[in-house]
């Protein structure tokens, strides 16, 4: 009989704090998971991890706390170790967190690989980045559509994002647009999932990634694991493939756990080249030898396209761009400024004047942001502030960054032009020539050669 439980508070985001509870303390009897802690996502604290996922040492279910709260709450229920668990943090702000928890005397923990991730039954080539914003959706979606031309089942598998309902989101698949909407899913949801959904691929996400993983593997000759932030996968890569930003050069040695994952990384790849400036390229291309020297480097292009292709010489217009891009992110502009700022006479409109007090305080936590929109639409009052200030701006037509089609959430008074990204190979042999010799690896076709 464990006559002490070592008394544990996890650090999250909803999402890394669930998987590491789920597979390292939820039937763990020398551990007493007292709370998790929330961050970076507004609105998402206050709830309880429910006894239907905590498992039947907990009874009761597991609250969720503001971050702000940890030295108080730590003290007054004996904690004994901070696990931290989220990601796209600077290195500094992971020190300091383990500063706070050491100065109340706990021991500060980070899990690693070995003891959180999943091995699935299938092959698993998983998209990871060093930074949130780096173009991992637009390359998980390239691989998934070569893996159907070659006649494969593919399933992506999403890193998490349960804001909702945690027991009706344990286990969540999707497979056309209106299963986002009978899940009641958020903007910054609908992001990463409409993509896969409107090229023919079926999605899984949620809280229970055991669960999840065993069903995608039923239905999948190969997983495609799409990651999220600068986080490294929950289920065990073979193959890893990690994109740095050329346009943020340095980062890929700065936020955690973004340089684990380029040291972690198989292949390492530097998408927007046809954007970025040769010294960016050449900056990132040194860190990444320095870092992981044994990784292969390929380089891709990021071309952007306007839908409809609505002429906007001279236009007023307001850029709305991916949320956690923008916002926890780092990124002052995105894919939608980026395709519309040498454009003949077009004033791109400083949207901050025209923001309801919702976004207000979006632009008050985020001052880096002064020349787009970030689309929050995480709970329905974010989402009814995004259109009331989209519609109040007195501009011509609103140009959208973020894969969620905003013109099926909300009604808006004025055109909409999207704009898409897609990944293109930059070099020959590239990333599909890597591609085709992992599957023959494994059976599944492309080249014959040996891939190690």
């Amino acid at each position: 009989m464990i006559e002490h439980r070592r008394r544990i508070m996890i650090l999250g985001a909803a999402g890394r704090d669930f998987h590491n509870f789920n597979l390292v303390y939820r039937d763990n009897p020398e551990y007493e998971v007292v709370a998790f802690t929330a961050n970076q996502i507004v609105g998402i604290a206050d709830r309880r991890y429910p006894p239907s996922l905590a498992g039947e040492l907990y009874p009761h279910g597991i609250p969720i706390i503001e971050e702000g709260q940890l030295e108080n709450f730590c003290r007054e229920n004996c904690v004994d170790q901070i696990v931290f668990a989220y990601s796209d943090v600077s290195h500094q702000q992971v020190m300091h967190l383990a500063s706070r928890s050491l100065a109340i005397g706990a021991d500060f923990v980070l899990l690693g690989p070995d003891r959180t991730m999943i091995k699935a039954t299938v092959p698993v080539i998983a998209v990871s980045a060093v930074r949130t914003g780096c173009g991992k959706s637009q390359v998980s979606r390239w691989l998934s559509q070569r893996l159907r031309k070659l006649g494969l089942r593919v399933c992506a598998i999403r890193h998490p994002m349960p804001y909702g309902n945690l027991q009706k989101q344990a286990v969540q698949r999707f497979a056309k647009l209106e299963d986002l909407d009978w899940a009641n899913c958020t903007v910054e949801e609908r992001e990463e999932y409409e993509p896969h959904i409107l090229a023919g691929h079926v999605v899984y996400a949620g809280v229970d990634y055991g669960l999840i993983c065993e069903k995608a593997a039923l239905e999948s000759d190969v997983i495609l694991w799409d990651g999220g932030n600068n986080d490294f996968p929950f289920v065990q890569p073979d193959l890893h493939i990690v994109l740095v930003d050329p346009l943020r050069p340095g980062d890929e040695s700065l936020y955690h756990p973004g340089e684990a994952v380029l040291r972690m990384a198989d292949i390492v790849l530097i998408p927007k080249t046809d954007v970025a400036t040769v010294a960016q390229i050449t900056q990132v291309n040194s860190s990444i030898a320095q870092l992981n020297p044994r990784a292969k480097i390929i380089q891709g292009r990021s071309p952007l396209r306007l839908e409809p292709p609505l002429d906007l010489r001279g236009k007023r217009v307001l850029v709305v761009e991916d949320g956690p891009t923008t916002t926890h992110g780092g990124m002052g502009y995105g894919a939608a400024y980026q395709a519309v700022k040498e454009i003949e006479g077009i004033e791109i409109v400083d949207p901050r004047p025209y923001a309801v007090p919702e976004i207000a305080a979006v632009y008050a936590k985020f001052p880096h942001l002064t020349q787009i929109l970030p689309a929050m639409g995480y709970f329905p009052a974010q989402l009814k502030a995004l259109a009331d200030t989209l519609n109040v701006a007195k501009v011509d037509a609103v140009v959208s960054g973020t894969p969620s089609d905003l013109g099926r959430l909300i009604e808006l008074n004025k055109p909409l032009v999207r704009v898409f990204y897609d990944y293109a190979e930059a070099e020959e042999p590239g990333l599909g020539e890597i591609v085709d010799t992992f599957l023959a690896h494994w059976g599944l076709g492309g080249k014959t050669h040996e891939f190690s």
